[in-house]
């Protein structure tokens, strides 16, 4: 038991292996669209994979298990307002996106509303996604980290350092394929390494299952006692005004999905840029929907592991959820099969990490670069600037995974209350321009900023639960986009 050196071994061989079959995969890019949309000849199957696995993160293989380990099934709510989100992005906002020949999420806006309103919602893309990327790349550390420490020259480091050491290398290595080989590189490296993490996450629940005495009959035995295959939680017991305080209350978790996924699919650069690479609207269509069941059976399948490691470690209980699964992979399991499964969570980060590196060069290229400093620039200087941008972002994203080495919150607590903020304001305003047809830049750019300054307030000030914060946010920016309008035509008339 423990880390040996065929598991170092194991890891060092994937992570050089992942780097040279992006490289070899991603081809000879010789344009933006190239490196941006992957000409738009993906497959919608391979793209829903991609999507999976981009939004998947190290993040669900850490921290998904733990809040089933200290509590219970409800997370698995969300999963059913995520497919509901997705069918509304596919017949909602990929139709608009798809009748022009569009590179970012934020050229509707500039289409609809003017080039302000894209330069406004591009920035706020490039800051939540620079947040959201640095507590996926934190975690992606744990097991990196937990490894190092047991090691003779890491042992006498401070938690910090090895933690910054074990960032500082998953990024260089993510970096390189990204950095070549662009969005085809990245998609192709997805779906590898959606099957890796979620073949190493199957392995380790073969090898928990025949540590436990009597198997998963006693793993139901345990969990029942304890509630812990509680799916449906309808938060009514404390009133109406602890309701509001409840992540996951049944009627929270299914509109909060929802609404998150309408935003996170919809009007997110880094999902958008995959739906624009397959060939047609329909094969975008069919990505996003089916991204959804996927994304739902792969909860289930980590909120199970979560369950399974509450009855193998009940004995010995542990406050922090988000370390349970990594400590288990690193010091149970044979030698060879932790290196392999290390190798798949590194592969379930490293995914988001390239999507994260990708969409932040290209918003920044094409939504702020080009239209003011590059309006007249040749595909080659444009080819040079997005490398370049990619390299700038992947250096600031390491310094975003560093803020958060302190937190004590369950990381999946983090990241999705961290990009809700955003998100209410951007999807707003991505309604306001496809289901109104009055409201102008003015009015879209006001309902935007009152709908963020609200969600400000909210995470700061109240005790609301993160699953309301999207639906907050869209409902108070369309309604003001729509009252500012009125105005403006009142005052006119």
């Amino acid at each position: 038991m423990g880390f040996k050196l065929i598991d170092y071994v194991i890891v060092i061989v994937y992570l050089i292996g992942v780097a040279v079959f992006g490289v070899l995969t991603g081809g000879k890019q010789t344009n933006t669209k190239d490196y941006f949309v992957g000409g738009r000849k993906i497959s919608w199957l391979v793209v829903s994979f991609a999507i999976v696995a981009t939004e998947t993160s190290t993040i669900t293989f850490i921290s998904i298990p733990g809040l089933a380990y200290l509590t219970n099934l409800n997370f698995l709510q969300i999963a059913l307002g995520y497919i509901l989100g997705r069918i509304a992005v596919a017949f909602l906002f990929l139709p608009s996106y798809y009748r022009g020949e569009l590179v970012t999420a934020y050229e509707l806006l500039k289409t609809r509303f003017g080039e302000k309103t894209r330069n406004y919602a591009s920035v706020v893309f490039i800051v939540t996604r620079t947040l959201a990327t640095g507590v996926r790349l934190f975690t992606m550390a744990i097991p990196l980290a937990i490894i190092l420490q047991g090691y003779k020259i890491f042992s006498g480091y401070p938690a910090v350092t090895v933690y910054a050491i074990s960032i500082i290398v998953i990024t260089a290595v993510t970096f390189v394929y990204t950095y070549t080989g662009g969005i085809k590189a990245v998609i192709w490296t997805d779906v590898i390494q959606m099957f890796v993490y979620i073949g190493g996450a199957a392995i380790a629940l073969y090898v928990m299952l025949s540590h436990i005495p009597g198997g998963w009959g006693t793993v139901v035995a345990t969990a029942m006692a304890k509630d812990k295959f509680q799916f449906i939680h309808w938060g009514f017991s404390g009133g109406l005004a602890h309701f509001f305080t409840v992540d996951y209350s049944f009627i929270a978790s299914v509109l909060g999905g929802a609404f998150l996924s309408m935003a996170s699919h919809g009007t997110d650069q880094l999902i958008v840029q995959r739906l624009l690479s397959t060939d047609s609207l329909k094969s975008s269509q069919k990505a996003v929907i089916a991204s959804g069941f996927f994304v739902a059976l792969q909860f289930l399948f980590f909120l199970i592991i979560g369950v399974v490691l509450y009855t193998f470690y009940h004995a010995f209980p542990f406050k922090d959820g988000d370390q349970i699964f990594p400590k288990f992979i690193v010091e149970q399991l044979p030698s060879g099969v932790s290196g392999l499964i290390v190798a798949g969570l590194f592969a379930s980060g490293m995914s988001s990490l390239s999507g994260s590196i990708n969409s932040l060069a290209s918003s920044t290229l094409i939504d702020l670069y080009k239209p003011y400093f590059g309006k007249h620039s040749d595909e080659k200087k444009d080819m040079k600037l997005s490398k370049l941008f990619s390299l700038i972002w992947t250096v600031i994203l390491v310094g975003t995974a560093f803020i958060f080495i302190h937190s004590n919150e369950a990381v999946i607590v983090v990241a999705l209350s961290i990009a809700s903020v955003t998100y209410g304001g951007l999807l707003g305003t991505f309604l306001l321009g496809v289901l109104f047809k009055k409201p102008q830049q003015k009015d879209a750019i006001i309902g935007f900023t009152a709908g963020l300054a609200i969600l400000v307030y909210v995470f700061f000030f109240t005790h609301i639960a993160w699953t309301w914060y999207t639906m907050i946010g869209a409902f108070v920016t369309i309604m003001v986009g729509l009252t500012s309008a009125w105005f403006r035509r009142t005052e006119t008339a």
